[in-house]
């Protein structure tokens, strides 16, 4: 079957809309109508050689969608069910999943086509990637059943995409992994999808004061809007020093959401002791990080997060009514809408830091 799909085929260059084929579904794979996906940063990661990616890869991990078919033995779908997909698939059966932490399955190859198989998705009789087991910048998607839930046909499928990371990955970190406190201090690196995200989860879990940090004033007012009580501009101030004096001598949890070496030591350093400093963006890979070995004495930690450590099928439903209950503001975190042929644009609009999210709609 001939699908559109933007291709990646050389890194730090655009991605190329073409024609491509994707395959029939196999016994446990769901055939999805991509309608709505957002760009997130690890994609332009990819593009940019930051996150390894093969060639030619067809990108996008942040989809919503109406299933078209499944496979013989897909018992949790069926063909008209509005879903949404996530990058965390899971085996089930290895040691992270029987231990309740499915987004560290240690597995995925068990939720993938065998070695001999037919790809997926393919072009001329040669196989094309498909970026975090989704490739969701597609007219169509073909993945493992694990990959999608089905959600209620009264969420836009526009705002229901973004949980495929953003929201999954800035809601967690504060609810999941952090585990973030009522009454509590915290301080957000970074205020763009994620970052926001992670602002609301913190929201949520009732944090009396939340400082954003950011180098724009537009994402800093747009902070506020999801429920940042103060904001520091970086590019101003010393932001170590100001949250330091906002919150009287350090945070209880602080999160970096931008993927920054230094980023990820001023998020450490503000903390108060045994504050809980968490790493939610993405370093590119080899990059190091250097810390004052004396502020792990007042019992600071500093831990990873990947994905919002979910479990997609028990998270996604319970983020979901909170936004029908109106306290997890999907809505606003879409500034732009495209189509497919935009998602350099919106590549570009994301670096220039104009946008919380762009979604590309590529059906109705």
């Amino acid at each position: 079957m001939q699908i559109k799909a933007a291709v990646l085929r050389e890194m730090n260059q655009p991605l190329s809309i073409e024609e491509i084929e994707i395959d029939q579904p196999a016994a446990h794979e769901v055939l999805v109508r991509t309608v709505a996906s957002g760009v997130c940063h690890s994609d332009l990661h990819c593009v940019r050689g930051n996150l390894p990616t093969r060639v030619p890869a067809v990108l996008g991990h942040e989809p919503a969608g109406i299933v078209e078919a499944v496979g013989s033995e897909v018992s949790t779908v069926k063909p008209g069910d509005h879903v949404i997909a996530c990058t965390s698939i899971y085996c089930g059966d290895c040691v992270q999943c029987l231990s309740g932490r499915p987004h560290l399955c240690v597995n995925r190859a068990a939720c993938r086509r065998p070695k001999g198989a037919s790809p997926r998705l393919s072009q001329n009789g040669l196989p094309i990637d498909q970026f975090a087991d989704l490739a969701a910048f597609a007219e169509k998607m073909l993945v493992h059943e694990r990959a999608v839930i089905k959600i209620g046909e009264d969420i836009p499928l526009d705002r229901a995409a973004l949980l495929g990371c953003a929201v999954t990955t800035g809601v967690g970190a504060a609810l999941n992994t952090a585990d973030v406190r009522a009454g509590s201090s915290v301080a957000v690196f970074g205020a763009g999808g994620v970052g926001t995200s992670i602002i609301q989860g913190a929201r949520i879990a009732g944090a009396r004061q939340i400082i954003a940090v950011d180098l724009l004033d537009n994402k800093l007012d747009n902070a506020r809007h999801f429920g940042a009580t103060h904001v520091v501009n970086a590019s101003k101030v010393d932001p170590v020093k100001q949250i330091k004096a906002l919150s009287e001598g350090g945070v209880d949890y602080s999160f970096e959401a931008i993927g920054h070496p230094k980023v990820l030591e001023q998020a450490f350093y503000c903390l108060a002791p045994r504050g809980i400093c968490t790493l939610v963006g993405a370093i590119p890979t080899g990059q190091k990080v250097e810390l004052i070995a004396g502020h792990f004495y007042v019992e600071k930690q500093i831990r990873g997060c990947f994905m919002g450590s979910n479990r997609f099928h028990i998270d996604m439903p319970r983020y979901l009514e909170l936004y029908r209950q109106g306290r997890l503001n999907l809505d606003d975190m879409v500034t732009r809408r495209g189509r497919l042929e935009d998602v350099n644009e919106a590549f570009r609009a994301m670096e220039a830091g104009e946008v919380t999210r762009t979604v590309l709609l590529l059906a109705s």
